[in-house]
């Protein structure tokens, strides 16, 4: 799921179809800074972005600074599932440190993606690297968690049918790749797969 809103003066809030999510939840927050304040406004962004890591179901926060020429910081913020998202997204904590931050900045856009999908936006927003590398890391991610399962799990199960195999070696591999080994594995090689030629 995926949503985007241009410049509003009102805190964005999560809609009820995002609170229901039980899967994470990633938030991409990108503002254009305005030049005279990016000192202030990082001293805001560790601020809220530390009071955010703090609430409960948070899975991390990261702030990606402007390239050569542009004013665009991004925000973003992962939560286990909707329900955490929206606490955090109505809390006091949140809505005063929106009040302190609008004079700061110009615009802001607001993206939010779900599930599967959330794996790669810790990155960038709008460009999370090329496919071919994120395909390389997410293979290479199943390959060992798939290997795992064999070694250490198939000898115990080798009695059940096999749809019971495949259902319990699916379910292991979907759960450890999306809340163990992609978020760690997009944060260690971020470098990587965000470098371009």
């Amino acid at each position: 799921m995926l949503r985007r809103d241009r410049p509003t003066s009102s805190p964005v809030t999560a809609p009820e179809a995002v609170t229901a999510t039980a899967e994470p939840v990633t938030v991409t927050v990108a503002r254009d800074v305005r030049a005279d304040q990016r000192e202030t406004f990082e001293r805001w962004a560790a601020d809220v972005l530390g009071q955010a890591a703090e609430f409960p179901g948070n899975l991390g926060t990261s702030l990606l600074r402007p390239g050569p020429g542009s004013t665009r910081y991004h925000l973003v913020y992962r939560f286990a599932d909707g329900e955490s998202l929206a606490r955090w997204e109505r809390s006091a904590e949140r809505r005063t440190a929106l009040a302190r931050v609008e004079h700061l900045t110009e615009s802001v856009d607001y993206a939010r993606v779900a599930g599967l999908d959330s794996f790669f936006t810790a990155l960038t927003p709008a460009r999370p690297g090329p496919r071919w590398k994120l395909t390389v890391l997410t293979t290479a991610a199943v390959f060992v968690i798939t290997l795992a399962f064999q070694l250490l799990v198939s000898p115990h199960v080798a009695s059940w049918p096999l749809p019971a195999r495949l259902l319990l070696s699916a379910v292991v591999v979907v759960v450890l790749l999306g809340h163990v080994v992609m978020p760690r594995l997009t944060r260690w090689f971020a470098p990587w797969l965000r470098r371009r030629r």
